[in-house]
């Protein structure tokens, strides 16, 4: 396979999945924003958004201090402002365009969930919605995400193409995890909280949800929900698609199967492999005694690392 074609197929998924996390991001932040007044919340949930979608620098120079942001710039900025290349509207756009670069390595039906996707997404408005409107939008951006995985999974062959579509949709599904439980237990409870509390409860109610978790939790832990217990679900639970170990897991595998089928190892699968041993070998009492944030801050710069090895490896 030409570097060109594995470099957009690996892209695609990625933007996909990048579009798929703004839209559960703005979910949560829509959630938390309208919690009762008698849970005391009294973060911007807008802003924790724009951090935790890694946007803050472009919010900055649009709108202002990232502590005044609002519903309606902050869902403009993420969802449909064309000059943030990562916004809804520009992964959906850039998924597009690498789809039609590789539109014969593609079944007709992954190309027919990105198309007509981006052929809905212009008719929404990119002005202000009303509450009924966001979430709308939000549901056909995560239903879209959704298709076109299925489409992905059950329509292409198991080969070199597959396996690049896969490690670009787990490469950017494991940052986008660990970025949303960063800014929940760093960012968004106010130190004035207790930890255990009405909001701290609600809050990660909420993180659960945008990750279609909060069944899932019940289901693996069959107790309230409580800060360590989420981490672990979201971090080592290899069960939980959405978790790092999860997301390391298939790439490790798919990452596996392209050394296998080009007959050479390298630095991208060393990498991948060596995370998920860090995983597997750490517990959540180990986690959380060295500090949840430190973890997840130098898994986030592996994560980024092994994206840029497998740039070097492969798609140069």
């Amino acid at each position: 396979m030409l570097s060109r074609t594995a470099d957009n197929l690996y892209w695609l998924s990625r933007y996909v999945e990048r579009a798929d996390c703004l839209a559960r991001i703005l979910d949560v932040a829509q959630r938390l924003a309208y919690t009762p007044v008698t849970y005391g919340g009294s973060t911007n949930e807008w802003s924790s958004a724009v951090l935790t979608a890694g946007c803050v620098e472009g919010f900055v120079e649009r709108y202002g201090p990232v502590e005044e942001a609002t519903e309606e710039n902050v869902v403009s900025f993420l969802a449909f402002d064309a000059e943030n290349g990562s916004s809804i509207r520009s992964c959906f756009e850039t998924a597009r365009t690498n789809a039609r670069s590789v539109r014969t390595a593609l079944t007709s039906e992954m190309w027919d969930v990105i198309n007509s996707a981006w052929i809905e997404l212009r008719a929404f408005p990119d002005k202000s919605l009303s509450r009924e409107e966001l979430a709308r939008f939000l549901a056909f951006v995560k239903e879209t995400s959704l298709r076109f995985d299925g489409a992905t999974f059950r329509t292409m062959l198991r080969n070199d193409a597959y396996w690049f579509s896969r490690v670009g949709a787990h490469v950017e599904r494991a940052d986008n995890t660990a970025r949303i439980l960063d800014v929940k237990y760093h960012v968004l409870l106010p130190e004035k909280e207790h930890v255990g509390g009405p909001l701290d409860y609600f809050q990660w109610a909420s993180i659960l949800r945008s990750v279609s978790a909060l069944t899932a939790f019940h289901w693996v832990y069959r107790d309230s929900v409580k800060p360590w217990l989420v981490a672990d679900l979201l971090i080592l639970n290899r069960q939980m698609p959405r978790s790092l170990a999860a997301c390391y897991d298939n790439l490790s595998r798919s990452l596996d199967d392209i050394g296998g089928a080009y007959g050479r190892q390298g630095p991208s699968q060393r990498l991948a492999r060596s995370t998920l041993a860090k995983l597997s070998n750490h517990s959540i009492e180990d986690i959380f005694q060295a500090g949840l944030h430190e973890f997840i801050t130098r898994f986030i710069q592996d994560n980024y690392k092994l994206g840029g090895e497998i740039t070097e490896q492969y798609l140069t």
